[in-house]
């Protein structure tokens, strides 16, 4: 098999790219829809290959601050992983989980407490998107502890950029919408390395 590349990859990958994104998304919004006890509704998943230097401005303008999650994958790959929030939607999902006793449902900064819990759901989305990859390849994969960061996407974006550019110029984002009466924005950024790249394609039966 040739060497990964997404300057290279085939239509077959990007159906399957879209199917892990639909699995992982409707896996998370479950997951959420537990936590809150709510019916939830959910969009189809938007699956996109960005260049690396239009990731920032594919969520948002480079300098409004949003909440980034991040995790090592380890075990049959290993590389990490982001869940990116816009503030607005971080804030009522986090107070909706806490039974409205959450902040500044408007965008302000985040107390301990809501920091944690927002942690927590991207440590529960990020395990449905690993979980999802990992059922489709019969491989082993688990996340590590979470690192939150409240920053400019510039600043957040800047982790996948410098990983990215090992491998290729094109970067892969899937886009959930997801909510009840409020819809909410969540991305997903999935980093393995290149030597992982090949075991997810081998896994899969797909050449190039």
């Amino acid at each position: 098999m040739g060497k990964f590349s997404f300057d290279n990859v085939n239509s077959m990958y990007i159906d399957v790219l879209r199917e892990l994104g639909n699995i992982g998304a409707g896996n998370a919004t479950t997951a959420i829809a537990s936590m809150l006890n709510l019916t939830i509704d959910m969009k189809v998943p938007k699956v996109e290959l960005k260049a690396v230097e239009d990731l920032g401005t594919a969520i948002c303008p480079e300098e409004e601050i949003i909440v980034g999650i991040f995790l090592e994958v380890q075990n049959d790959i290993s590389g990490s992983m982001m869940f990116l929030m816009r503030l607005k939607s971080a804030h009522y999902l986090v107070d909706r989980l806490m039974g409205g006793m959450g902040g500044d449902a408007a965008g302000g900064e985040f107390s301990e407490m809501e920091l944690s819990a927002m942690k927590e759901i991207g440590n529960i989305i990020a395990g449905s998107y690993l979980s999802a990859l990992s059922t489709m390849t019969n491989l082993v994969i688990t996340p590590s502890v979470p690192y939150i960061a409240v920053d400019m996407a510039a600043s957040i974006l800047s982790v996948p950029a410098i990983q990215f550019g090992q491998f290729g110029d094109n970067a892969l984002l899937i886009e959930t919408e997801f909510g009840d009466d409020v819809m909410m924005e969540g991305y997903f950024i999935l980093l393995p390395d290149e030597a992982s790249y090949d075991k997810i394609l081998q896994s899969l039966g797909i050449t190039f």
